[in-house]
């Protein structure tokens, strides 16, 4: 407990050329966090111009992948209680009044998780059932931190107990369809320089896949709820997945040519 007064809390966003979207998620934040931090990466639009317009403290760091930069995003902060966001990602007015009520009375634990809805691209809303990631985003860092792991931009809990809020955030990942398997392509590229799979066993999953993949999103993940959104964003995470086998076998081939 901290005796009326609030546990302060800063926002951590990590961003490059999110002029468009940024200024909605800070937005959202305001009045609840007493700072927001944006580690910026080389943006070539008004990313800086748009976040320092609505008072936020903009710090360039060269992109050393993802969960480094989230570290250092955690690292830059005034406090050590961080809501760690995207620029993709708004806050909505339930999950705000649940943060403010938490840091007004003190958290009792460490880590705090909650939902990060999906958006189509051009929908104001999730649709019906839409899939979710369930991660910690509200923390201390004194006690917990994101990885360092280029790939994975997760906060490594250890055995800290976590506590789910039920506000959720509406993530607006993808401009468009375009920019949905342009970012597919170039975490994929990201994940086959650091993933390790002996040839044969990538040989044996090529065949499936892609129908494996497809399945288990339309169906498991409920896109069958999206219509032609949904099919869509089903085809182009199996195709993603199938891609990323042929790219491993790629990078393993010229490391081995290399080492030769």
């Amino acid at each position: 407990m901290n005796h009326g007064t609030p546990t302060p809390l800063s926002c951590c966003i990590i961003a490059k050329n999110e002029g468009d979207r940024i200024g909605d998620c800070i937005r959202a934040v305001q009045g609840l966090v007493s700072e927001v931090v944006v580690v910026d990466s080389g943006s070539t639009d008004d990313t800086i111009a748009v976040a320092e317009g609505l008072g936020a403290r903009v710090v360039h760091h060269d992109w050393p992948g993802y969960g480094p930069q989230k570290r250092y995003s955690e690292d830059c902060a005034a406090n050590d209680w961080i809501l760690n966001l995207d620029a993709d990602e708004i806050v909505t007015p339930e999950l705000f009044s649940e943060i403010k009520a938490l840091m007004a009375s003190g958290p009792s634990l460490n880590a705090y998780r909650f939902k990060i809805k999906n958006v189509y691209p051009g929908q104001k809303k999730p649709r019906l059932w839409a899939d979710y990631h369930n991660y910690v985003r509200l923390y201390d860092r004194r006690v917990v931190r994101f990885r360092e792991s280029q790939v994975h931009d997760t906060v490594d809990t250890r055995s800290e107990p976590v506590g789910q809020l039920k506000g959720a955030v509406m993530h607006y990942s993808a401009r468009s369809y375009d920019h949905i398997r342009a970012k597919l392509d170039s975490y994929t590229n990201l994940q086959a320089k650091v993933l390790k799979k002996p040839a044969w066993t990538i040989w044996l999953r090529l065949p499936f896949e892609y129908p494996f993949v497809f399945i288990r999103y339309f169906f498991f993940r409920c896109h069958f709820t999206g219509g032609w959104d949904g099919i869509y964003s089903s085809h182009l995470a199996a195709e993603a997945r199938a891609k990323r086998l042929l790219k491993i076998l790629a990078a393993q081939k010229n490391a081995d040519l290399t080492a030769r």
